[in-house]
C-alpha cells in the first residue's frame, strides 16, 4: 500500500551510506538517494549492494526516494 499521491519504481542498490541511506540506481539509469521506510528498519531487513528494491518517490522531487521492499 502506497501513499496517496506518490510513485513506485524499481531500482539497484549501488551503495551503501551512513544513517540507512542508498544510493539506487533506477532503471532509466539516473542515480538518487534513497532512505528505507520505518518498516523495514523495525523488522531489521537487511539491504546491501547489489539488491533489487522497490522505491517510493514524490513527484516533487526526483532526487529522492524512500524503499519499501527487498525483492528475494
Amino acid at each position: 500500500m502506497t501513499h496517496q499521491g506518490t510513485i513506485e519504481v524499481d531500482g539497484t542498490v549501488l551503495e551503501n551510506l551512513p544513517n540507512t541511506l542508498f544510493r539506487v540506481r533506477l532503471a532509466d539509469q539516473s542515480i538518487i538517494l534513497c532512505h528505507l521506510s520505518g518498516k523495514m528498519r523495525i523488522n531489521y531487513i537487511k539491504i546491501l549492494p547489489g539488491d533489487r528494491v522497490r522505491l517510493e518517490m514524490t513527484p516533487y522531487d526526483k532526487t529522492k526516494g524512500r524503499i519499501t521492499f527487498r525483492y528475494k
